[in-house]
């Protein structure tokens, strides 16, 4: 079993009475964020170490509460031994800490006691020196026997430094922390203003979900500038999803109407949208809905196409565009289930959008169909060769 500790006792350097794990956060509060990441490792408890409750932690509590995962608020490191279940692997998250999913998933994963660790002493992410060379970086894990021996401490340690002593001083293997983590957001803060520097960072990793060209370097750029001011105004995430679907629905009605050009434009904002809102899922640590967005890419894309294939064939005469609207759709739907990994020059269904838009703003929908099915095709067999040299 995995178990959760956060610690949430220092107060805000900038807003003083307020507890750091209070702060805002990427349209929650820092809590919030790190009970989701410790729920999206499978951890089925989480406490909180506290040294006062406030209104507001009790909220972001309540709030937390809603997420399939028991939580609980505690004082001492006994309080915390007996509420633990015996056995149980304790992943530790320092008062303040920022991190994303991949780092807690490294962490959390099955070993002995290990320390989350840095040897650069001037990074946002060491807090603690444990020896002439590493410093802890917030995340670690330990048993519940170890929070047993810190209970048999007097009363006035600290819990966070007591714990950490103890994980130490039973080897706990050093687990480097790399220095790309650092620049995707990991770090300890303890203001309003570096969380809100450190929130970039997160969502800057989070809008990187999918590594074809396409979303790399156009549709990921997108989600990057606009999420932040997204969070910062706490637009809802249905907003940016009934606009998405709104745009797609006009993209839609405007190729049926035989308006090609204007259609494949709209699609590709809707795209933007949805891109969007699956980043801000992703944030908010439901990896279902996230799911769902970018699939829903996929099912623009097949509709823009088929009825691109439609208009086509009313324009020719001919029932070849309707053929290669669903060559096109068919083998990209088999690419979006291939298990071999997905290679930048692939095609996608955001791929197929960006290079269907200027052949039907030219006037030549049919070429881009051509094009859209041969580039489906040849992605296809790219994804048969690496699931064969894999097996």
């Amino acid at each position: 079993m995995l178990a959760g500790l956060i610690f949430a006792i220092e107060e805000a350097s900038d807003r003083p009475g307020t507890l750091v794990a209070t702060l805002p956060f990427g349209g929650m509060t820092l809590l919030e964020y790190q009970i989701r990441l410790l729920a999206g490792a499978g951890a089925d408890q989480v406490l909180i170490a506290v040294g006062r409750v406030t209104p507001a932690l009790l909220a972001a509590v309540n709030r937390a509460t809603r997420r399939e995962v028991e939580i609980e608020i505690v004082r001492s490191a006994e309080e915390a031994a007996e509420k633990m279940e015996p056995g149980a692997r304790v992943l530790v998250l320092a008062d303040g800490l920022v991190t994303t999913d991949p780092v807690i998933d490294k962490m959390a994963g099955e070993g002995s006691h290990a320390l989350l660790v840095t040897d650069d002493a001037g990074s946002p992410a060491a807090i603690e020196r444990l020896d002439m060379r590493d410093s802890w970086a917030g995340i670690a894990r330990i048993s519940v026997d170890q929070l047993g021996q810190i209970a048999q401490m007097p009363e006035d340690y600290d819990f966070q430094s007591a714990l950490l002593r103890v994980a130490a001083q039973s080897g706990a293997e050093h687990i480097p922390l790399a220095a790309g983590r650092v620049r995707g957001g990991h770090a300890v803060e303890r203001s309003v203003e570096g969380l809100a520097a450190r929130n970039t960072g997160v969502l800057a990793a989070l809008t990187e979900r999918r590594v074809d060209w396409a979303d790399r370097w156009i549709f990921t750029p997108i989600a990057r500038m606009a999420l932040p001011r997204l969070v910062a105004r706490n637009v809802p995430s249905w907003a940016i999803i009934a606009g998405s679907g709104l745009v797609s629905l006009l993209s839609l009605v405007a190729i049926s109407f035989g308006w090609e050009g204007t259609g494949l434009v709209a699609a590709l904002l809707a795209t933007a949208g949805w891109a969007t809102g699956a980043a801000m899922a992703a944030l908010r640590g439901e990896e279902a809905r996230a799911v769902r967005l970018e699939q829903a890419i996929f099912l623009l894309f097949g509709g823009v196409t088929l009825l691109l294939g439609g208009s086509e064939r009313e324009v020719t005469h001919s029932a070849t565009p309707m053929v290669l609207a669903l060559v096109a759709v068919a083998a990209q739907l088999l690419v979006e289930r291939a298990p071999s990994r997905h290679l930048r020059w692939w095609a996608s269904p955001a791929a197929h959008l960006l290079s269907l838009t200027p052949f039907a703003l030219a006037g030549f929908g049919q070429y881009g169909l051509y094009f859209a099915a041969a580039y489906a095709f040849a992605t296809l067999a790219g994804a048969v060769e690496g699931t064969r040299q894999k097996a």
